[in-house]
């Protein structure tokens, strides 16, 4: 019998872990997994951030782990997915949100800027992304993989050449992995957002250059948080059963700029 429409985006029984999950979007996106009946591990290299969160989580009913996990060292994601593991069972859904803004002119730019910009943006994707895959097909666990891209990866921005290139990056990885993992029962997807406020751009889009810049694109104006939520379901969840190897744009037309 075909699920219902309800049966379908229903998470209960699965278990999230989220990268970047003590603030910002992170932090929206593991409250959104657990409302939709995940089993969620918070993931962040402050546990400590994470314990006001997994209260509020278990205060509504759901389930909630926080887990010191530092996306840019491979023990420490091991350890990270180990206690996931212990506490909940093996992770079917990840949601691989950590990421830096670094915002720069080209001729500006340096190695060291670039290599952290890589190695948290692109680099933590793979690594943690092959962790989560490897446990899947070792325990023969159908699952998904959302990578938090951004339209900087599919179309290019003034002054974010570092950031940009490693979201370009992340889009293509997102695609590679898909086209082996499908074969495992394993999707990969990315949402890509457009403009959000969050903590890295806050001070930005509150100045009067932000206030301008809102205005010349086509939406004129930030989404709301809550507009990824649907998008995020749909990725994560069997909705999407049929979807893998896509980059999904959510950015009120931002993209859709007329030359």
């Amino acid at each position: 019998m075909d699920k219902s429409l309800s049966e379908r985006f229903d998470l209960s029984g699965r278990v999230a872990l989220v990268t970047g999950a003590s603030s910002g979007l992170g932090a929206h996106f593991a409250t959104v997994l657990a409302a939709a009946g995940a089993s969620v591990v918070l993931a962040a290299r402050r546990r400590e951030r994470l314990q006001a969160l997994v209260a509020d989580i278990e205060q509504g009913g759901g389930k909630a782990l926080a887990v010191a996990m530092d996306v840019n060292d491979h023990a420490s994601v091991q350890a990270g997915f180990d206690a996931a593991q212990d506490a909940f069972g093996v992770v079917s859904v990840l949601i691989n949100n950590a990421g830096v803004a670094a915002p720069g002119r080209f001729l500006d730019g340096d190695e060291a800027g670039w290599d952290f910009t890589m190695d948290t943006n692109l680099k933590a994707v793979w690594r943690i992304s092959q962790e989560a895959a490897g446990r899947m097909v070792a325990s023969r666990t159908h699952g998904s993989i959302v990578n938090i891209a951004s339209i900087l990866g599919l179309h290019p921005g003034l002054d974010q050449t570092f950031y940009a290139t490693a979201k370009a990056g992340v889009v293509q990885l997102t695609k590679t992995i898909a086209l082996e993992l499908w074969r495992k029962n394993i999707r990969v997807n990315a949402l890509c957002p457009g403009y959000f406020e969050t903590e890295m751009n806050g001070d930005f889009f509150q100045s009067d250059k932000g206030a301008a810049y809102l205005k010349k694109i086509p939406p004129q104006r930030l989404g709301d948080i809550d507009e990824l939520s649907g998008p995020l379901l749909l990725l994560a969840s069997d909705a999407g059963s049929f979807m893998t190897g896509v980059a999904m744009p959510v950015d009120g037309g931002h993209l859709l700029q007329s030359l």
